[in-house]
């Protein structure tokens, strides 16, 4: 099953970043290059559609509670202004896009659509919502990194707002902290509502 598109449609492009995907990136995902085609497959058909495509961006500062560093859980990744925050160099960006950063003030930046601050657990949009009801978008299609984190959070938000939802399963990786974890996470969003292509 192909994921749909058209001017009704959003695709959201998840931290397709190169702290995220090269080799020598500090929070590298399994199998994150490998997907890079089929990511770039779905920016393309989506392009052709008409539909609007958005690219999420961690842009961390370098010090946040959201690093193990600073009490967090990860390492240090996607710091603003470092060759590991830039987009990937093989991903296919497409000049009408449009950009969401996340995690900018030191907040978990998981979800496309929110934003928490680890403190307090108070929660702020990132704007994404409202770019897209603005541009009459009831359909969100979403790719990228890593499903077990970023990519389920922004499904569970847009499913959460009444966005209608699907997944493209060979252009997501997990990162499996736990073996199984990206599964799991999949399994989740069928149950939410999502469905996957």
């Amino acid at each position: 099953m192909a994921a749909p598109f058209d001017g009704q449609t959003a695709l959201v492009v998840v931290d397709v970043q190169n702290d995220f995907v090269d080799p020598s990136g500090s929070l590298v995902v399994p199998g994150a290059a490998a997907a890079i085609p089929a990511v770039n497959r779905e920016v393309e058909r989506a392009a052709a559609a008409g539909a609007l495509v958005v690219y999420t961006r961690d842009r961390h500062p370098a010090h946040t509670p959201h690093f193990a560093q600073d009490g967090g859980t990860w390492p240090v990744h996607c710091v603003e202004g470092t060759w590991g925050a830039e987009l990937h160099p093989g991903l296919v960006v497409v000049p009408s896009a449009r950009v969401v950063d996340k995690g900018t003030g030191g907040e978990d930046g998981y979800s496309a659509f929110s934003q928490r601050w680890p403190a307090g657990g108070e929660r702020a949009s990132t704007g994404l919502e409202e770019m897209l009801r603005q541009a009459g978008v009831r359909r969100v299609v979403v790719i990228g990194f890593a499903t077990d984190y970023c990519v389920k959070e922004t499904v569970l938000d847009a499913l959460g707002l009444g966005f209608e939802v699907t997944v493209v399963r060979d252009a997501v990786r997990a990162v499996d902290l736990a073996p199984g974890d990206g599964e799991r996470a999949l399994d989740e969003l069928r149950r939410a509502g999502c469905q996957l292509a």
